[in-house]
């Protein structure tokens, strides 16, 4: 009787057993059920996010990075005498300046898309006659959204020494004006149309603090060089037989004059490119002294 009773014990011991572990097996199965579509949802944005790499930053835009540039000190500076480039300190020498005459007309913000695709900067100098419409003016707005420079090339065009003071001061003060009301700044750069500055014409482009800047060589304006591959060799070596030049020109801080025209605007990729082959670095213009 007594070991009946043990048996009847036991068994009801591994009943009990059997069904503790069934209970956790069908406990464990819970837990391990397939998640709901929500769940899978989630997770798979936070698996996304997880691959995309953190930027919290928004990209600058083109004032800021104009405002990040003007903060850099100036590594070089023009000479008025020469116009040639020349480094204030330890800076590369063996560059050059781009520059572009008479904009915005036909082809200025074509030319300044050009310049921003290859990544290097220019000065665009203004005549004021093409600014004073609604069309003129946008078009200065967009090169100078690009983050161009803009330079002060006089409202007309004229030779200045045969103007009275006073049309000086007009031909050069009412286009910093007009350009000031476009962009919102003053141009920081000077050019004399012909290269013909006047003693009062220097005295007003340095009282609005302008650096004043002829240049060291140029060919889209010989008829010999309105063609865009005779004016690439021409840009590119520095040579201009058909303009009296038949030595190089190129050379460390050379500042290149070109202008608004059909011919240099289809060169301008090839110019860039032929001189950075050369060895060239084309100067970044906010890194030039000013004031």
């Amino acid at each position: 009787m007594k070991v009946s009773r043990f048996n009847t014990y036991l068994y009801m011991t591994l009943f009990f057993c059997m069904v503790l572990i069934a209970c956790s097996n069908d406990s464990d199965s819970v837990g391990k059920e397939k998640p709901s579509e929500e769940n899978e949802t989630n997770e798979s944005a936070n698996a996304q996010d997880k691959e995309q790499p953190e930027n919290n930053d928004k990209d600058q835009t083109e004032e800021e990075k104009e405002e990040e540039l003007e903060e850099q000190e100036p590594e070089y500076y023009i000479s008025e005498e020469t116009a040639t480039v020349l480094p204030l300190d330890n800076a590369n020498e063996n560059i050059v300046l781009l520059t572009i005459d008479d904009v915005p007309d036909a082809n200025a913000v074509e030319m300044a898309h050009t310049l921003k695709d290859l990544g290097v900067g220019a000065i665009f100098f203004v005549n004021g006659h093409f600014i004073n419409d609604d069309e003129g003016a946008e078009k200065l707005k967009e090169i100078h959204d690009m983050g161009f420079l803009i330079g002060n090339h006089t409202n007309t065009h004229p030779v200045l020494p045969e103007l009275t003071k006073e049309e000086q001061t007009e031909e050069i003060v009412s286009v910093n004006n007009r350009v000031e009301e476009i962009i919102g700044e003053r141009p920081k750069f000077f050019r004399a149309p012909h290269g013909m500055n006047s003693d009062h014409s220097k005295n007003v482009a340095k009282e609005e603090n302008m650096a004043i800047m002829n240049w060291t060589y140029g060919y889209d304006y010989f008829d010999a060089y309105t063609e865009p591959k005779a004016l690439t060799e021409a840009m590119v070596t520095g040579k201009g037989p058909e303009a009296g030049v038949d030595y190089s020109l190129l050379k460390p801080g050379a500042n290149l004059l070109m202008h608004d025209r059909d011919w240099t605007n289809k060169a301008l990729k090839d110019i860039v490119e032929g001189l950075q082959n050369h060895g060239y670095e084309i100067v970044d213009p906010h890194l030039i002294e000013t004031s």
